[in-house]
């Protein structure tokens, strides 16, 4: 019986750990860096970016509707935005054992395709993607300077309508941007992220 409450404990504490391990960044909190593998073949960080006031952090993948939907917004967003001192950081989350369309060599014909303009990284250990809390991809993750951290501004969908950007009312993600930039916290700082779940083993 002993044994039996021990173990009781053992698995409630793990489960504990582990949901707390799952639910990641909220907003407010520091963003620690990383190093990670992109499709040109060098490892990219966001301390590559000293001059940076933030950054659009989204885990994306090749095979994803959704996000196949978004790549186009994905690159626009970028193009506008990293002038300003917000590039895009695409991070691929999935294990390419689980889903073949996502292995790296598929992401550099991808991003070729594309002619991404931002780095397309592997999360090649899936360490990252569990850190940030993403469950989704698309799944952004702004992040907004602070003095030497970069804490988490807004998290979740890019708008309100994946299927059409023509038909967009809410644009979720650059009314954050400009909030920040106007001095103010984004709002909502929270939506729910729409899309594909990411692929473990």
């Amino acid at each position: 019986m002993k044994k039996m409450k021990s173990l009781g404990l053992f698995l409630g504490v793990m489960f504990f750990s582990l949901a707390n391990f799952a639910q990641g960044y909220e907003v407010g909190d520091i963003a620690t860096d990383f190093s990670l593998l992109n499709v040109d073949g060098n490892y990219v960080s966001m301390a590559d970016y000293p001059d940076a006031s933030g950054f659009i952090v989204i885990f994306s993948c090749n095979h994803c509707p959704y996000v196949v939907a978004y790549e186009d917004r994905m690159i626009d967003l970028h193009n506008e935005f990293a002038p300003k001192g917000y590039p895009v950081i695409a991070i691929n989350p999935n294990d390419s054992i689980a889903q073949p369309q996502d292995s790296y060599s598929l992401m550099q014909v991808r991003a070729q395709e594309k002619n991404f303009p931002f780095p397309y990284l592997l999360d090649a250990d899936q360490s990252i993607y569990p850190q940030y809390g993403a469950t989704r991809t698309p799944h952004v993750f702004l992040l907004k300077r602070d003095g030497e951290d970069l804490r988490v501004a807004y998290i979740g969908a890019i708008d309100d309508n994946y299927r059409e950007a023509s038909q967009v009312e809410e644009r979720f993600l650059v009314n954050a941007i400009e909030a920040i930039e106007r001095g103010e916290d984004p709002d909502p700082a929270v939506t729910r992220a729409i899309g594909c779940t990411i692929k473990t083993q």
